[in-house]
C-alpha cells in the first residue's frame, strides 16, 4: 500500500461524504486496510486533508507555470489558462472537490500551511492579467475582483459540469474565456 494510493481513495470518500463525514474507518475501507494500520501512514484525518489539498495545488500550480511559461499574446494565454484549468478539474475531480469545497474544514493550525500555496495559485492568475494589462490587451479596473470572480466561475463547474452534457470542458472553457474577454455586450 502507498500514501499516494490511500490519498485516492481519501479524496473520492471524502468527495463522497463530505470531510465531518468521512471517518478514519471509511478510508481505512476503501482501501483495503485495518483502521490502525492506516495510522502507519496518516496521524490524523487533518493530515490526509492537508496532504491532498497541498497535492492538488501542487498539480495545478505546475500546470498553470506551464501557461505562464508561454510567449504568446495574452489572450491566448488566458484561453489556455482556462482551458488547462478546467480539464484539471475535470480530470482529477475528486482531488479538485476536496480541495475547493473542504479546504474551510482545516484546524486552525494545518490553514495556516495551506494558504501560502492556494495565494501562490491566485497570485498566477492575477500577474497574467496584470502583465494582459500591462501590454494593453485587457482592461481590467479590478484585478483582484477579477481573478476572484474567474476563479470563482470555473471552480463552479465540479458542482454541475458532467462529460456527457451538451458541451465538453472545452467547450465550456472558450465560452466562458470569451464571456471573460468580450462580456455581453454586442460589439
Amino acid at each position: 500500500m502507498s500514501r499516494e494510493a490511500i490519498l485516492d481513495s481519501a479524496a473520492q470518500v471524502i468527495r463522497l461524504k463530505g470531510y465531518h463525514g468521512a471517518s478514519m474507518a471509511d478510508i481505512a475501507e476503501a482501501v483495503q486496510l485495518q483502521k490502525a494500520s492506516l495510522y502507519h501512514y496518516f496521524s490524523s484525518k487533518q493530515e490526509i486533508l492537508l496532504e491532498l489539498l497541498d497535492t492538488a495545488l501542487d498539480f495545478i500550480i505546475e500546470q498553470m507555470a506551464f501557461v505562464m511559461q508561454q510567449n504568446i499574446p495574452y489572450e491566448e494565454k488566458l484561453r489556455l489558462a482556462v482551458h488547462t484549468y478546467l480539464n484539471a478539474l475535470n480530470k482529477h475531480g475528486d482531488l479538485v472537490s476536496v480541495l475547493l469545497l473542504e479546504h474551510r474544514s482545516l484546524d486552525p493550525e494545518f490553514h495556516g500551511k495551506h494558504i501560502p500555496k492556494r495565494d501562490q495559485f491566485e497570485n498566477m492568475w492575477r500577474v497574467l492579467l496584470s502583465e494582459g494589462v500591462a501590454a494593453n490587451e485587457f482592461k481590467i479596473a479590478d484585478i483582484p475582483l477579477t481573478v476572484r470572480g474567474l476563479l470563482g466561475v470555473m471552480n463552479w463547474t465540479i458542482t454541475w459540469y458532467r462529460s456527457d452534457g451538451d458541451l465538453s470542458i472545452d467547450e465550456i472553457a472558450d465560452q466562458f474565456t470569451d464571456l471573460f474577454l468580450f462580456g455581453f455586450k454586442q460589439k
